[in-house]
């Protein structure tokens, strides 16, 4: 049945799903690049700020501490058993999914996107690439009975579905300025 395999892939990945709106909600201030360029393009654009790095890494770190609170209850009422996150693990996927986002944001610039641009593929799935790279360094073994390749399939497939949905609900809403 495919319904525990989304269950378990969208679980294991709420971490990383959240800090990247949280950033644009709480962020602001200082900028990461300090306002530098590589020739003639700022190396990440103001869109990127400490402040917003800050509080997406800690949304996603709470929001694991929250999931945490909840895993037991959520396994026991259907047939999936959701894994717990330990704290190498809700860092690695909440400050991976912001690295990775940021690396994106290098790309764009060199490619010569502006803020806001659409970048198909990269925007969808910077931040699970960034996501899964740090929870492999810092939890390798939790990391690995979590993301079997089936459920990294299935992040692939799924992230893109609901990266696009949530965006263009929150272009409806006014609060992004783009709906990708």
């Amino acid at each position: 049945m495919w319904l525990p395999l989304v269950v378990t892939a969208v679980w294991a990945m709420l971490p990383a799903y959240v800090p990247n709106n949280a950033a644009a909600i709480g962020g602001g201030g200082r900028a990461i690049d300090g306002g530098r360029r590589w020739g003639d393009r700022r190396l990440l654009g103001d869109g990127k700020t400490w402040r917003g790095t800050a509080i997406g890494t800690l949304a996603g770190v709470g929001l694991a501490a929250v999931l945490n609170l909840v895993a037991a209850q959520v396994s026991s009422v259907g047939s999936v058993t959701v894994p717990p996150f330990p704290p190498e693990a809700a860092v690695g996927l909440a400050a991976g999914a912001m690295a990775g986002d940021i690396a994106a944001s290098f790309l764009k610039r060199r490619s010569g996107r502006e803020r806001g641009a659409s970048f198909p593929v990269l925007d969808q799935l910077d931040f699970v690439a960034g996501a899964l790279v740090a929870v492999y360094l810092l939890a390798p073994g939790w990391a690995a009975a979590t993301f079997t390749p089936t459920v990294i399939a299935t992040v692939v497939v799924v992230t893109p579905l609901l990266h696009l949905a949530t965006n263009v609900i929150g272009y409806q809403l006014g609060v992004k300025a783009e709906p990708w």
